[in-house]
């Protein structure tokens, strides 16, 4: 058995996961409905492990959130969301916080 041929599938899986690690936002952005800017740092303002049209509405009514790979947008934070209790998940029901979005 060949080494490179060992070694080619290893190579193949450590670029994969390299380009999975890449995906993530750089800077996230999000816009009031009036399209002012009201939120802009490195860390996502909601959970996005589910999905952005049941989280954002409950942060921004009528708002956006576009989200970059380039940090350059992100030189200077901003938050000027609603606060609610004493963090973000304050603003979602219990019952929302609870499910998943479906995966696949």
């Amino acid at each position: 058995m060949n080494i490179r041929n060992i070694l080619r599938p290893l190579a193949g899986l450590a670029l994969a996961a390299a380009g999975a690690q890449a995906a993530q936002a750089a800077c996230y952005i999000v816009y009031a409905a009036d399209k002012q800017v009201v939120y802009r740092a490195q860390t996502p303002p909601v959970d996005m492990s589910r999905q952005l049209h049941e989280t954002l509405p409950l942060l921004v009514p009528g708002g956006a959130m576009v989200f970059s790979l380039d940090s350059g947008a992100c030189e200077f934070e901003l938050n000027r969301l609603p606060v609610a209790g004493s963090g973000r998940a304050s603003l979602m029901p219990a019952s929302m916080r609870a499910r998943r979005a479906p995966r696949g």
